[in-house]
Formats: structure tokens, C-alpha cells, sequence
């Protein structure tokens, strides 16, 4: 029995020392607005306790703090920082007899594009904060869209003793996770 929880433990390290080294990797954070204005208090925490600096332009971020995780905030993220795609290879060369297309087929494929992405951002659906988790906060990076730390830190309601409280308990635990220790 001895063994096997050895042999748990070292495989569970190296997972453990994955996420500190991704953690300690993250400087600047921009917050995602939150269920009961969560993020707000988180910044306050995080700011105060000089774990990482939070900026307000989601581009200058190493990471992002969010409260929902999905489809959403897949669309959200490429928004503030769009994913460099590759260059498409060059089009063929048109065959004899086939016309290449005109101009204005060529203008109504953008505009469809154009209107395709429109409607994926408009949709209330995608950005609507019901059925959140309300409680798991994600950290998650601008670059490689992992998440690199969670919690589950629900907060019992939204009165600001008792936001302040959560938020404090999130960060406490990120800087357990993190290795650093509470100033006194």
C-alpha cells in the first residue's frame, strides 16, 4: 500500500511542477468581467498582494482570469487577440475554359464572411452570463488557450464582505499554488 501511494505522489509531481512553471511564466492578467462583479475584487486582491499586474487591454496580457470557459470565450479571446493562422497556399492557376470570378463575386464572398463573424459575435447566447459556474474561476493562457489553474470558490452571495472574502480566499490559494508567500 506503502508503494502505491509513492508511486501516486511522483506521478502527480511533475503535473504539479507542469503548473508552477506555466504559473510563474504569467506577469500581466486582464480579468473578463464576472458573475456578481467577482472581478473587480479580484483585481483589488491581486494588485494588492503584487501577484501579478493587471492590465486593461486584454493584448497585453500574458493570461486571462475568467468565470466561464467554452464556445464564448473562445470567440472572446479572438477578439482580443486573434490566433495567427496560416497563410493559405496560392490559389491555382484558373483551367482553360473556366473564367476566373469577377469582382463582385469576389466582394459578396468578404461580405459573407464578413456578416458570418458578425452574427457569431452578436449572438446574446455566446456571451450571456446565465449558467455560469458561479464559483470556478479559470486562469487561462493568452497564447496557448490552456487552462493553466482553477479554483471553485463560490461566493454565498453578492454583499461586498462577502465578495471580498472570495476573492481574497481565490488569491490566497493561487499563491499557495504558486509558491509565494503571504506578506505579513
Amino acid at each position: 500500500m506503502d508503494v502505491m501511494k509513492r508511486l501516486v505522489l511522483l506521478l502527480a509531481l511533475p503535473g504539479a511542477l507542469l503548473t508552477a512553471a506555466e504559473l510563474s511564466a504569467v506577469r500581466s492578467v486582464y480579468l473578463m468581467p464576472m458573475y456578481r462583479g467577482l472581478d473587480q475584487y479580484l483585481a483589488n486582491r491581486l494588485t494588492n498582494e503584487k501577484v501579478f499586474q493587471v492590465v486593461t487591454d486584454p493584448s497585453l496580457a500574458d493570461a486571462v482570469f475568467t468565470d466561464r470557459i467554452g464556445q464564448g470565450f473562445q470567440l472572446q479571446l479572438e477578439t482580443f487577440v486573434p490566433v495567427a493562422k496560416p497563410e493559405p497556399a496560392p490559389a491555382p492557376a484558373p483551367k482553360e475554359g473556366k473564367a476566373p470570378k469577377n469582382k463582385d463575386a469576389q466582394e459578396q464572398d468578404r461580405a459573407t464572411l464578413i456578416t458570418e463573424t458578425v452574427n457569431k459575435l452578436d449572438n446574446p447566447g455566446l456571451n450571456s452570463s446565465f449558467g455560469r459556474g458561479k464559483g470556478t474561476i479559470f486562469l487561462v493562457d493568452m497564447k496557448s488557450r490552456q487552462v493553466i489553474w482553477s479554483t471553485y470558490e463560490p461566493a454565498p452571495n453578492s454583499v461586498g464582505n462577502e465578495m471580498h472574502r472570495t476573492s481574497t480566499d481565490v488569491v490566497n490559494r493561487l499563491m499557495k499554488d504558486m509558491g509565494l508567500q503571504k506578506k505579513k
